[in-house]
């Protein structure tokens, strides 16, 4: 590292500090999801393979947890692999999906995480159900950050599956589907969605420049707060989460009365 660099590098944590130091904790958002965006560009600016530029961004969450935890984030979604995913070529998916995996067993080790899994599991091989299922039951005691990972998901295939189910309990019950449909309202589905006991997200971060959800969380962002960033998500800095934050406590106090 050159001098120039050292130099940028000490300016961003000063000013970081300054951002973090002026941040009001009461304005934080309870819930964030992130669409963590760009590790493939990421690896190609970079002269790099699309598995390296995978690998990175897997080593960048526990990094961005570690901020939300010092920050007083309750509940953290993390889209890592979407349905229309599984469309990519093998050699690509399958590393990825190890990737994932191991990403879920840090996770769970780490101590400080809630793990859960939202997303069709059915889609997912075997063995990383198998390691979803031991993630979530051995952080189940844990009273640390709820980290919703999203893998096998789908913002209109959680829709589906949330009328499935709420069509299945009432079956169920014994409900006929004329009592359902007078009582079926925007709360009784929003109780069957993947994270249905959960607030809904505050704030969603994107990463890459992108300016789109491209189906994340359809149901419960319809009141968030969006926040796009150019950088891409292996490049993502402290220092952009925090002005992300600062931004949703700006737009908070503003719409908030």
């Amino acid at each position: 590292m050159n001098l120039r660099d050292k130099l940028r590098g000490l300016l961003v944590r000063l000013y970081a500090r300054r951002v973090e130091g002026h941040l009001d904790h009461a304005q934080v958002p309870g819930h964030i999801g992130v669409i963590m965006d760009g590790n493939r560009r990421w690896a190609k600016a970079a002269g790099s393979t699309t598995v390296h530029g995978h690998r990175a961004g897997a080593e960048k969450i526990e990094e961005f947890l570690g901020w939300c935890a010092e920050t007083d984030v309750e509940v953290v979604t993390l889209w890592l692999l979407s349905t229309d995913n599984f469309e990519r070529p093998q050699d690509e998916l399958v590393p990825l999906l190890g990737i994932i995996e191991d990403v879920v067993r840090t996770l769970a080790a780490d101590g400080r995480w809630r793990v859960r899994h939202v997303g069709t599991r059915d889609l997912l091989p075997q063995g990383m159900q198998t390691t979803l299922k031991e993630a979530e039951e051995a952080t189940a005691h844990v009273d640390g950050i709820v980290v919703n990972l999203a893998i096998g998901y789908g913002g209109r295939q959680e829709i589906a599956d949330a009328v499935r189910s709420m069509l299945l309990d009432a079956h169920d019950k014994g409900v006929s589907m004329e009592k359902l449909a007078d009582t079926v309202d925007i709360e009784m589905i929003g109780r069957h969605l993947y994270t249905g006991d959960q607030p809904e997200p505050d704030l969603v971060i994107r990463t890459s420049g992108e300016q789109r959800l491209s189906g994340f969380m359809l149901w419960q962002t319809a009141h968030s707060e969006y926040y796009f960033c150019e950088v891409f998500w292996p490049a993502f800095r402290k220092v952009d989460f925090l002005r992300a934050m600062r931004d949703y406590a700006a737009r908070h106090r503003r719409y908030g009365g």
